[in-house]
């Protein structure tokens, strides 16, 4: 490390003033004997020791003046380990101690700090611009592919929760209110009425009428009568007379005062109520839930759903109305709330610091200690002298011109005294 300029013309000024003493000294021998003589010789001879003496205890700080082992000499090295110790120590109970730390940071109001850094900078472009590239990047930094299995183990989650018996009352009570039941009727009663008036349901009805009577079995006059019957009726005569007798009640089943009609009605409305109580009907429904449910691959679906809910988010973003509309509000609102609970807030972000301060403390002290052991003995002289070598140089000079000026002082005196 170098020293500063400051330094060094400090430095060449302190060796400056001792040459000069020195020289000074040295010239005014041969000239002894005259009274100013004798007083300037006395002043450079003060000057020249005093600013030797300051030279040997600012040299004896740091280094053996000359590199001569003198002792008490180099106490800067000599005493490393204890000035390292006692400033580590120092700084961890009075300077930086837990306590004071602590009550420093009590002392601050964060919320306030950051709220109002916030506001002023709120209507700004470059923070408006910038909070939206912040969420650009986080939003683009999120793994779609990464979501896609707990998206799906989520919904398969909920989906086994899904309340069977609630969905079949719901779907029930709609029917019904729909009048779904009606129309269920009607149209089967409509398709029943259509397929009787086909041409070929008269045979059809015809030969299904003859194939049961041909498979009845009675005694005596029953079955005489019966065979009789058969053999006077066609399967066409048969199909036209049962076909007749089902649109007669079809088409009476179609009339709204039917009392057969109301009576159907009646049954498929008390089924659908009690459906969502119907146990076997929901042990079905929830086998079939879980069967589905265990062979569903919805992967795919899933993961192509999010990579555009994804990009349609960013297009958002990037919409110049999403900062009026949407980010300012937000970030205002959450701001109005910060300062609704700014005491509350303060309290809790000082107790973590405070925590983290009385759980890492012992940290300063080894941190300032291994900043120190890693430079030598050079390095941390050089530092010193960089610092502080300036006010330690003049030291020096201020020792020879105050040997100067007393030299003088002294000279004049003991004159004085040998006048009288």
């Amino acid at each position: 490390m170098y020293m500063t300029t400051k330094s060094k013309e400090s430095k060449k000024i302190a060796r400056y003033s001792l040459l000069i003493m020195g020289a000074g000294f040295l010239g005014t021998i041969p000239f002894q004997g005259s009274f100013w003589v004798d007083l300037l010789q006395g002043g450079f001879e003060a000057g020249l020791v005093g600013g030797l003496a300051d030279w040997f205890a600012v040299t004896a700080l740091f280094r053996h003046p000359l590199g001569i082992p003198i002792p008490h000499t180099a106490l800067l090295p000599k005493n490393r380990d204890r000035m390292t110790n006692g400033l580590v120590k120092t700084i961890k109970t009075e300077w930086l101690s837990k306590e004071s730390i602590q009550d420093k940071i009590k002392q601050i109001k964060f919320t306030d700090i950051l709220v109002g850094k916030i506001e002023k900078e709120l209507h700004t472009d470059a923070f408006r611009h910038g909070l939206v590239s912040i969420i650009k990047k986080m939003i683009s930094y999120i793994d779609v592919d990464r979501l896609t299995p707990v998206v799906k183990k989520q919904i398969l989650k909920n989906a086994l929760k899904i309340n069977t018996s609630k969905i079949l009352q719901t779907v029930g009570d709609h029917l019904l209110k729909e009048h779904y039941d009606q129309r269920a009727l009607d149209h089967v009663l409509k398709k029943a009425e259509n397929w009787l008036n086909e041409s070929q349901t008269t045979y059809k009805l015809g030969a299904v009428s003859m194939n049961m009577l041909d498979k009845i079995e009675v005694d005596g006059i029953l079955q005489f009568a019966l065979n009789s019957m058969r053999n006077l009726l066609s399967e066409e005569k048969l199909g036209s007379i049962v076909k007749k007798l089902l649109l007669s009640g079809v088409n009476s089943l179609q009339k709204e005062t039917d009392p057969n009609r109301e009576a159907i009605l009646t049954y498929i409305r008390n089924e659908l109520q009690k459906a969502s109580e119907n146990v076997e009907l929901l042990t079905s429904v929830e086998n079939w839930k879980e069967q589905f449910l265990s062979n569903w691959e919805p992967d795919e679906t899933i993961s192509k759903t999010l990579h555009q809910f994804k990009q349609t988010v960013l297009e958002t973003i990037e919409d110049e109305a999403f900062i009026e509309t949407y980010l300012m509000p937000l970030v205002e609102h959450i701001l109005t709330n910060v300062k609704e609970q700014d005491a509350q807030i303060d309290a809790w972000l000082q107790k973590q610091i405070s925590t983290l301060v009385e759980r890492n403390h012992e940290q300063i002290g080894k941190l300032v200690k291994e900043n120190l052991d890693k430079l030598d003995n050079e390095t941390l002289i050089n530092t010193m002298e960089n610092n502080i070598g300036k006010d330690l140089q003049w030291i020096r000079v201020n020792g020879a011109v105050c040997g100067f000026i007393i030299g003088i002082f002294l000279t004049g005196i003991q004159a004085v005294f040998r006048l009288v």
